[in-house]
């Protein structure tokens, strides 16, 4: 598959969303993203259960070490769930042999983003993970969430939004993701882009993946910049043609294989054995 073949179906699939209720769009969503998804890898268990009341989905690999990660998965807020995000998880999962735990949280409209959050909070607060992984909006929430947690974590982020978006530091419009939709965010969930507040580092240790054609790319890299100077040790990858949401077909898009490897084992070496 190229990115061009990617691009094109995952906008039609978008397309079809339009107009219709928030529980159809997510179905349809939900269908979109499994379609890009690999077999899940073998001998996987997989289970869903609930943790102090949220969904979660439980990826063991065959042969895992002790500890868990937390997975919090995108989607803009709206739509997303365990099930979009599946492929996903279980790729993580696989790549650093260990129990990822990916977070069913609330949803805009009908939760606010402190709901949202709160369910993260409950659910690492249930499986006090090793780690905090999250990708887009899952991101935003993985970068608040690691300020609310007893013990500082390690964090993976996947192109999130980053605090002080605004028209001078958001990047270019490109394909399925415009200016204009990143800042549609806040129409539904405005404290998920919130003031420049220089705050410090959510972490010491971060991995972040980012792709070349995403408008949340520059601030993101300016981000990344700003907690290097504090101290922060942070690898950072981005991968090169690929665009805003590629992560669901990394199995099928070679650039964005490559480095979803890249992130995957350089977070593994973190965590250690």
């Amino acid at each position: 598959m190229t990115v061009s073949d990617f691009i094109t179906r995952f906008e039609a699939g978008l397309t079809s969303m339009t107009g219709q209720p928030w529980p159809e769009a997510r179905e349809r969503y939900d269908a979109l993203c499994q379609s890009f998804a690999p077999p899940d890898p073998p001998g996987m268990h997989i289970t869903d259960a609930r943790l102090r009341g949220v969904g979660v989905r439980r990826f063991l690999p065959a042969e895992a070490r002790s500890g868990r990660v937390l997975y919090v998965h995108g989607g803009g807020f709206t739509i997303g769930s365990v099930r979009s995000h599946h492929g996903v998880a279980a790729s993580l999962a696989e790549r650093l042999g260990r129990e990822v735990i990916s977070v069913d949280y609330r949803l805009a409209p009908e939760a606010g983003y402190a709901e949202m959050l709160a369910d993260c909070i409950a659910v690492a607060n249930a499986c006090e993970p090793l780690a905090l992984v999250g990708d887009s909006a899952g991101g935003r929430l993985v970068l608040d969430l690691a300020s609310k947690l007893p013990t500082v974590l390690p964090l993976g982020l996947i192109y999130p939004p980053v605090d002080g978006i605004d028209e001078s530091s958001l990047g270019a419009s490109a394909p399925l993701l415009s200016r204009e939709e990143v800042f549609g965010i806040a129409v539904h969930c405005l404290e998920a882009l919130p003031p420049d507040t220089n705050a410090e580092p959510p972490a010491q240790q971060m991995e972040v993946l980012a792709v070349a054609h995403d408008p949340l790319t520059r601030p993101l890299e300016a981000t990344v910049a700003r907690w290097r100077q504090a101290g922060a040790n942070i690898g950072y990858r981005c991968a090169d043609g690929m665009v805003h949401g590629a992560l669901h077909a990394h199995a099928r898009l070679p650039e964005m294989h490559n480095a979803w490897q890249g992130f995957c084992q350089a977070l593994k070496d973190r965590l250690g054995a």
